[in-house]
């Protein structure tokens, strides 16, 4: 794996690393495909509105959710695709030193 592949990966969970992300991260991962508005994400996490926008500004500055403009609301969604390519990342090498189970038989997503 490339060193800016390491460094891209390290660039998203860095972007989780704090609780109100995770939590963002989890309820819109709740809430998917449809995704959810600002105005529900704020109410159902008790998270005030100008730090709420910098943690999305955040999330979607490494493609971990995606934001599209409805009207005059902004939705936000989890980027699946690049949480299941985090989640393959970490589980790259699974068993490869050991052989306890062949790495072909550890499946992300479906």
């Amino acid at each position: 794996m490339a060193e800016v592949d390491v460094a891209r990966y390290a660039d998203m969970f860095a972007a989780m690393g704090t609780e109100a992300r995770l939590r963002i991260v989890r309820l819109l991962l709740a809430a998917h495909p449809e995704g959810m508005v600002v105005g529900e994400i704020q109410s159902e996490l008790g998270i005030p509105a100008s730090t709420l926008s910098h943690h999305l500004d955040k999330l979607k500055a490494e493609e971990l959710v995606t934001v599209e403009r409805r009207g005059t609301f902004l939705w936000y969604r989890a980027n699946e695709h690049a949480l299941r390519d985090l989640l393959a990342f970490l589980y790259a090498e699974c068993c490869t030193r050991s052989k306890a189970v062949k790495p072909s038989l550890v499946r992300i997503g479906g």
